[in-house]
């Protein structure tokens, strides 16, 4: 993404308009700043979305700012914007620009590199008894408690590049990349929260379009994201009517890639992002419909430490290129225990279209015949970053040989 990286996940959070007003901002120790101006630090709570659960429910306390990125959680110098009363909030709700507003606090002017987003270890005081605090609940599954290791005590870690400036208002929104942030734990039946986290600054830009409706139906697995150079910096599932919104998201040009169960991956290439509004794709009438695939394939391995045979919390992504465009259109955590983790990809050729403002249809051009169903798969775990690399060509389902970290 383009915006501040770590390795752990965007949160973003949906609710009712009521909820606002019982949200109160506490003001800790002063930041990073040399003087007596002061500046404003607003932020929100927005999600990417996720795949192959029905709920993800956490419990959000605060969140905690400091200008250094090596603080410590004992030293001194935080900031916090802290809820009035934690709040247990389904993530799963949070696509599509939906924005939840956290608060805000006054802090000296200057530039803060470190935030940390503080979850709560016990349910919401007047929960339902059994009410679990932190829970995913796995699609055709049943809720289970998350495992947090970490981020009840110190918080969830991010490192950002925020400049508060004297008497202005920066506004910015924690975003929780749901689909890469939870790994199931062999048959334990237990899931670990690996968060992948983001902070975006909140603009006017964002990019809104349509996609046909049968990709919207219930069952169908659609994303659409904004791509650089392969890498997603905002994605979404659209609407149950098609539309779907990218928001916040920088300025800039990106690549629009569209993945659907059944259909080729696509991509739109050159699609533009200024500070002047929304950058809109199509209308109800005008709609992105990539072409059908025939058929799809699995392609399947491990992810394991040399020597160990036990699993890394490591993840693999699929990377698919086009004319020159790379473009990510899959991505699995592998097993927390045994390292093993499963992609299902189209077997046919990918397509693309270039941007072009106000277009009255969207003609979709299949890439040469010797792309079909060839991919990179990259595996890191969260200690090694640079990938292990894999190309293969996908005819049917396929075990790939084991990503071996030493």
């Amino acid at each position: 993404m383009s915006s501040s990286h770590t390795s752990f996940s965007s949160l973003a959070l949906r609710v009712s308009a009521g909820l606002t007003s019982v949200i109160a901002v506490g003001i800790a120790a002063c930041g990073g700043g040399g003087s007596n101006a002061t500046g404003t630090l607003r932020l929100s709570l927005t999600d990417a979305p996720t795949c192959g659960y029905d709920n993800v429910w956490v419990t959000v306390e605060k969140v905690r700012i400091h200008a250094s990125s090596t603080a410590a959680d004992t030293d001194g110098g935080w900031s916090e914007v802290v809820l009035a009363t934690p709040q247990r909030i389904d993530l799963l709700t949070l696509t599509n620009g939906t924005l939840l507003p956290l608060g805000q606090t006054a802090l000296p002017a200057g530039k803060y590199t470190q935030m940390r987003l503080v979850l709560g270890s016990t349910s919401p005081s007047g929960s339902p008894n059994g009410t679990l605090a932190n829970s995913i609940k796995p699609t055709g599954g049943q809720e289970v408690a998350l495992t947090t290791p970490s981020a009840l005590q110190s918080g969830l870690k991010m490192n950002v590049d925020i400049d508060v400036a004297a008497d202005t208002v920066a506004d910015f929104a924690i975003d929780f990349d749901a689909c890469k942030s939870f790994v199931k734990a062999g048959s334990s039946g237990q899931y670990l929260l690996k968060p992948v986290l983001s902070v975006i600054p909140i603009l006017s830009s964002k990019i809104v379009g349509w996609v046909d409706p049968a990709m919207a139906a219930n069952g169908v697995a659609t994303t659409v994201s904004a791509q650089v150079d392969g890498v997603p910096v905002k994605s979404t599932p659209p609407n149950s009517d098609g539309r779907f919104e990218l928001f916040p998201i920088r300025t800039g040009t990106y690549d629009l890639v569209i993945t659907s169960s059944g259909r080729v991956n696509a991509v739109m290439t050159g699609v533009p992002v200024t500070s002047a509004g929304a950058t809109t794709i199509g209308s109800t009438t005008v709609r992105l419909a990539p072409p059908a695939s025939a058929a799809s394939a699995v392609a399947s391995g491990t992810v394991t430490v040399s020597g160990s045979g036990v699993g890394t919390n490591g993840s693999v992504r699929a990377v698919q290129s086009l004319s020159g465009t790379k473009m990510e259109v899959g991505h699995a955590n592998a097993d927390g225990t045994t390292g093993t983790y499963g992609l299902r990809l189209p077997t046919a050729a990918p397509a693309s279209v270039a941007y072009a403002a106000s277009a009255a249809a969207f003609t979709f051009m299949s890439d040469l015949p010797a792309t079909a169903g060839k991919y990179r798969l990259e595996a890191t775990t969260p200690t090694v970053t640079t990938p292990l690399p894999y190309v293969l060509t996908l005819t049917g389902d396929t075990t790939v040989p084991t990503f071996v970290y030493p």
